[in-house]
């Protein structure tokens, strides 16, 4: 009787053993496809927020902003939605456009702004009689937009996007129907 009850014993503690064994974390080797991402890896992007994002053709023309993103079933973007014109979206033209047609930029929008004021004479007459002349001069202004930035672990998504089209194409364009 002390034999099966010690046998019994045993057998319990091996069981034991085993179980805990089997909690404890293996090591294992994982494929591509089994990661788990944990934090921002480098040319990554939040997909929620490239809505908004503004686009601009090559003379810093604002175009439109991102209104949408549609993913095929493969988890890649196939096209974006941009919202071209319009204001608090009524009369907006939403086309769409293929995702490898957008060159993506991280730093903010520069704009160039001149203005030029004309020459002028303007004669005077001094106290001895004779005539002065005063000359006008041309200044250039340029002007950087202000953005807040962040710490580049923060920031998830790139300042705007870059389209070869005018706001005229784009109107022209089929609109997209939801």
């Amino acid at each position: 009787m002390i034999a099966k009850s010690l046998a019994a014993a045993l057998l319990g503690t091996t069981l034991l053993v085993g179980a805990a064994m089997a909690q404890s974390s293996p090591t294992t080797t994982t494929t591509s496809n089994d990661r788990t991402a944990t934090n921002n890896s480098q040319g990554q992007w939040r997909s929620s927020k490239l809505i908004g994002v503004e686009v601009y053709n090559q003379a810093n023309e604002k175009l439109g902003s991102i209104e949408d993103l549609l993913i095929g079933t493969n988890g890649s973007i196939g096209s974006v939605i941009i919202g071209v014109g319009g204001f608090l979206g009524m009369g907006q033209h939403d086309v769409a456009v293929s995702f490898d047609k957008l060159t993506w930029v991280n730093e903010a929008v520069r704009t160039t702004t001149s203005s030029n004021t004309s020459s002028t004479t303007t004669p005077t007459t001094g106290s001895t009689g004779s005539a002065d002349t005063t000359t006008g001069m041309a200044t250039t202004t340029t002007t950087t937009t202000a953005r807040t930035e962040r710490a580049a672990d923060e920031k998830w998504y790139p300042d705007h996007a870059v389209l070869a089209a005018t706001r005229d194409q784009l109107k022209a364009m089929p609109q997209f129907n939801w």
